[in-house]
């Protein structure tokens, strides 16, 4: 990977078998990130760059006044979200196996008593893992007949740096956990932007026209989920 540097602003280059250029600017940071072919010079990437300055800092300024996700303390009448719904947390003492329920506005948390929060955090984390278990093979088949492709698998797990992944070889994808988080149509949008990487592997033309033709207010979607708080910590798609 190759880097320029344009007074304060850095830029990954990664050259690769693609036909076009493509510049990315990615949250929460604004980091910045171009992909080209690789038969193009690094003279005609910096020249690219350049004239795409003023765009670059708009979307980085965008991206670093957005909202975030204030840390997660574990008190009563705090924040949490599901499905893209606040919910206020209630926690419940009792010396009993640990389980959380939706109750109307509430996300009821029974925990052992004197718990710590991190024992907290990963009993909640846990819930919506299950959750996004429980969703994600009807999605899955909804879309494998609509593309004709197949799945093999899918993980869910905590990213810093992507919602969703694809290894088209094992025919497996993986999803950020805090999708659980966010509305039901960014878990779609993210499912079928990961599946569309069965039929193209490379954000190219070809990639642009499946996911319009499958989801053809993906950008909606996009936009969407990239409005909503992000967290604390530095993570992004």
């Amino acid at each position: 990977m190759d880097r320029l540097q344009l007074g304060n602003i850095a830029i990954d280059v990664v050259q690769k078998d693609i036909k076009n250029i493509h510049l990315s600017v990615y949250p929460p940071t604004g980091r910045i990130r171009i992909s080209a072919p690789t038969r193009m010079d690094l003279d005609t990437i910096r020249v690219f760059a350049i004239s795409k300055l003023s765009w670059i800092k708009k979307q980085q300024t965008k991206l670093r006044n957005q909202a975030r996700e204030a840390p997660r303390e574990f008190l009563n009448r705090e924040s949490h979200y599901f499905n893209g719904k606040r919910y206020l947390l209630q926690i419940v003492e009792r010396d009993a196996p640990p389980r959380v329920e939706l109750k109307h506005h509430k996300i009821e948390l029974h925990v052992r008593p004197l718990s710590s929060n991190e024992k907290m955090k990963s009993i909640l984390d846990e819930w919506y893992r299950q959750q996004l278990k429980g969703s994600l093979p009807a999605l899955i088949r909804k879309w494998e007949k609509k593309m004709n492709v197949r799945v093999n698998e899918f993980g869910i797990k905590k990213m810093r740096t992507k919602w969703g992944t694809c290894n088209r070889e094992a025919k497996r994808i993986w999803l950020n956990l805090e999708l659980a988080k966010k509305p039901g149509e960014c878990l779609e949008y993210i499912v079928v932007h990961e599946m569309v990487h069965l039929l193209e592997r490379h954000h190219n033309e070809r990639f642009i026209a499946h996911i319009d033709r499958f989801l053809p207010k993906w950008r909606f979607f996009k936009e969407e989920l990239n409005r909503s708080p992000l967290r604390h910590e530095n993570w992004s798609y």
